[in-house]
C-alpha cells in the first residue's frame, strides 16, 4: 500500500510540473531559416567569415556563405542582385551604383571596422627601413612603367637592383584606395606588376623574393610577420611631423599613419534588408564587429560609432516598410 502511494504521489507531481512549463525550460526564441550570400572585398573578406561562424554557432538553421571576389568582383554581383552583401574596402563608385539603380536596387552603406594599408618587402632586404609618400608615387605612377626599373632609381644609396612589384588586382578596393592615396588618381598605376586578388598570393610571392616590395592590407601582414618586413611610411606634411611610421591600431585610429589608414565597409541590398533573418545577421554583424575585427588583425571603431551604424540601419528597415 505504500508504494501505491508513493507511486501516486510521483505521478501527481509530475502531472503539476508539466502543467506548469517545468519540464519544457525557457522559452525558445524565434528560429531563423535562410541563405545570406556575400561576396566582395579580399580585406574585409576575414572580419565576414568570422562573424559568419559566429552566427551559425547561435543560428544553425541559416547558411551564410562568403566569397571574395574584390570590392569591384563583388559590387558586379551586387549590381545583378545575385548577392545579398557586399563587402568593400572603399566606397561603392557611381559607375557601379548606376549598374544597381539599373537593376533596381537600392543599398546601405555600414562601416564596420579600419584598416591600414602595409607596406612590405622580403625579409633579406636590408637597405629599405622607410618610404616616402613620393617615393611609392615614383615607383607605381603610369609613367614609371618601363622607367623606373631599379632601387637606387628611388634612393642613390639603394643598390642597383631590379624592383619586383606585387600589389592588389586591378578589381580590388586596395588597389584602387591605395592609387588614389599614393598616385593621386584612383584606378591609376604602371602595370607591370604581379596582381593579384588574393592576398595570400602576394604575401607568397613578396616573402620568396629578395627584391620585392608590395601593398595589402595590415591584417594580412600581421597573420604573415614571421615571413616579412614591414616599411614605415613618412607623408612628409607639416602636420604629420614625426617622420616614418608604421601602421597598427594605435597609428591608424589616431590619424598618424597617413594616409594609408582607411575604413572598411559592408553593402546591403534593400530587398535582403527587409528579411528579417538578413536584418538579424546584419545586427550581429554590428554588435560583434569590434571583437572579431580585432581578433582577425584589423581596428575597431568605438561603440558609439558601432551604436551609430546600428541606428541608422534600423531607420533605413523603417524607411523600406513606408
Amino acid at each position: 500500500m505504500k508504494s501505491l502511494k508513493n507511486t501516486s504521489l510521483l505521478i501527481a507531481i509530475a502531472f503539476m510540473l508539466g502543467n506548469c512549463g517545468g519540464s519544457k525550460g525557457p522559452e525558445t526564441t524565434e528560429t531563423l531559416a535562410g541563405d545570406i550570400k556575400i561576396d566582395g572585398s579580399s580585406t574585409v573578406y576575414p572580419i565576414s567569415e568570422a562573424v559568419a561562424e559566429d552566427f551559425k554557432a547561435t543560428y544553425p538553421d541559416v547558411k551564410v556563405t562568403v566569397g571574395l571576389s574584390g570590392t569591384g568582383g563583388g559590387f558586379k554581383k551586387f549590381g545583378r542582385g545575385e548577392i545579398d552583401i557586399n563587402d568593400a574596402s572603399r566606397s561603392i563608385k557611381s559607375s557601379e551604383d548606376s549598374i544597381c539603380k539599373a537593376s533596381n536596387i537600392s543599398h546601405i552603406e555600414l562601416k564596420v571596422a579600419f584598416d591600414g594599408l602595409a607596406v612590405v618587402v622580403n625579409l633579406n632586404n636590408t637597405w629599405v627601413k622607410d618610404i616616402t609618400v613620393a617615393e611609392l608615387k615614383k615607383m607605381w605612377e603610369p609613367d614609371a612603367q618601363g622607367k623606373i626599373k631599379f632601387w637606387n632609381q628611388i634612393r642613390p644609396e639603394w643598390p642597383k637592383e631590379e624592383i619586383h612589384l606585387f600589389g592588389a588586382g586591378v578589381e580590388s578596393g586596395t588597389y584602387d584606395y591605395f592609387t588614389e592615396a599614393v598616385v593621386g588618381k584612383s584606378h591609376s598605376s604602371r602595370g607591370d606588376y604581379t596582381a593579384s586578388e588574393d592576398d595570400n598570393v602576394l604575401v607568397q610571392g613578396i616573402s620568396t623574393d629578395k627584391l620585392a616590395l608590395g601593398f595589402f592590407g595590415l591584417a594580412y601582414y600581421t597573420e604573415n610577420k614571421d615571413k616579412l618586413k614591414l616599411v614605415g611610411v613618412d607623408d612628409l606634411k607639416v602636420e604629420n611631423g614625426k617622420g616614418p611610421i608604421l601602421p597598427s591600431i594605435e597609428t591608424v585610429k589616431n590619424k598618424t599613419y597617413a594616409p594609408l589608414g582607411r575604413p572598411l565597409f559592408i553593402y546591403v541590398n534593400s530587398k535582403a534588408a527587409a528579411r528579417k533573418e538578413v536584418q538579424t545577421f546584419v545586427d550581429f554583424y554590428l554588435t560583434n564587429s569590434a571583437k572579431l575585427s580585432q581578433e582577425v588583425g584589423y581596428i575597431p571603431m568605438t561603440d558609439e560609432e558601432y551604436t551609430a551604424e546600428k541606428t541608422k540601419f534600423n531607420t533605413y528597415i523603417k524607411s523600406l516598410t513606408k
